[in-house]
């Protein structure tokens, strides 16, 4: 593959209304490639109607007749079920398993596609238990038990084209959802209190970044990525104290004020009541507030950096875009 994108590459992001596809259809249109986004939600974005069919990839009937007619040469799978709510059991996310099962079959027979990626996500391994070994599993979510139930489908039978998996980490940026949307918009309520013990060293990675380094594995050589394995996730790690405080003093001048653990702890359980209750995603569960408190710096980064040494965005610059983008969207839907 060529190391810019021709005018004549003909790409096919599946899930592109959704957060890492919306921005990443963006930076295919700014490019001038010709990209068509399937998904069964309509564009986020205002200026990717023209670009989007509508398309459950369950649906095997529609989802061929999408690729016979568009003949995508390069394909990003980004398609799936992501929340954590875990209603339904692992069945309710047979978009993560059945539906890679028909994406592998779809590039099989179409013929066209010389190179395919498949998203997975970090959490095919617990927070704090990333293995070296991209094959060995700690999901601690049905969620991530999906994903590394599509990884193996993929690594049983892989495609006869270029193709990787990429394991996205806590991506936050413009036209994100729960629940980094939550945590900025806490921070500019001033709801948002910084709590002892949220000082660990964490990796998030802004979708900006994101972004560059899915388009630079698509551009690299085969042998540099046929077959493996690419975390998505910023270089620089931080903490959620440092990241909110960023995020305040754009906003206000000033850091954010801290709280006791009690009451963060209180606040965790009140969670967990309202999510036994049927609220899917509670501001606050002891679920999360665990996961804040556990360090996740050891992200295996090393075969992302080797494609793209250098990322485009530090964090000073994504929190000015995402507080750009949030004030564009609080204009327009309101």
């Amino acid at each position: 593959m060529s190391s810019q994108f021709g005018s004549s590459e003909r790409v096919l992001v599946t899930g592109g209304s959704g957060f890492i596809g919306t921005n990443t259809v963006q930076a295919l249109r700014l490019l001038g490639v010709a990209v068509l986004s399937l998904d069964v939600k309509e564009p986020r974005h205002p200026e990717h109607h023209a670009l989007f069919c509508r398309c459950d990839i369950l649906d095997w009937a529609t989802l061929n007749k999408a690729f016979v007619e568009f003949l995508p040469q390069i394909v990003i799978h980004l398609a799936a079920r992501t929340d954590l709510a875990e209603r339904g059991g692992l069945k309710a996310y047979a978009a993560n398993i059945e539906g890679v099962e028909n994406m592998l079959k779809v590039v099989r027979e179409v013929g066209s596609v010389r190179r395919v990626l498949f998203a997975s996500s970090k959490l095919v391994n617990k927070n704090g238990a990333i293995e070296d070994d991209t094959t060995a599993f700690t999901p601690d979510t049905l969620y991530g038990q999906s994903k590394v139930l599509g990884e193996k489908i993929v690594r049983a039978r892989p495609p006869a084209c270029d193709w990787a998996i990429l394991r996205p980490t806590s991506i936050w940026g413009p036209w994100f959802g729960a629940p980094y949307l939550k945590f900025f918009k806490a921070v500019a309520h001033r709801t948002y209190f910084n709590v002892a013990g949220c000082d660990l060293q964490k990796r998030f990675g802004y979708v900006g970044n994101a972004v560059a380094q899915i388009l630079a594995i698509l551009q690299c050589r085969t042998e540099q990525m046929n077959g493996e394995t690419f975390y998505l996730a910023d270089y620089e790690t931080t903490t959620i104290r440092l990241w909110a405080d960023e995020i305040s003093m754009q906003l206000r001048g000033k850091r954010n004020p801290s709280a006791p653990d009690w009451i963060i702890e209180l606040a965790a359980l009140g969670g967990d009541v309202l999510k036994s209750l049927g609220m899917a995603e509670p501001p606050l569960s002891s679920f999360r507030l665990r996961n804040l408190r556990t360090p996740t710096a050891e992200t295996p980064l090393e075969n992302t950096m080797k494609i793209l040494h250098e990322l485009p965005y530090s964090q000073e610059e994504g929190v000015h875009q995402t507080l750009e983008w949030l004030h564009y969207s609080q204009t327009h839907t309101n």
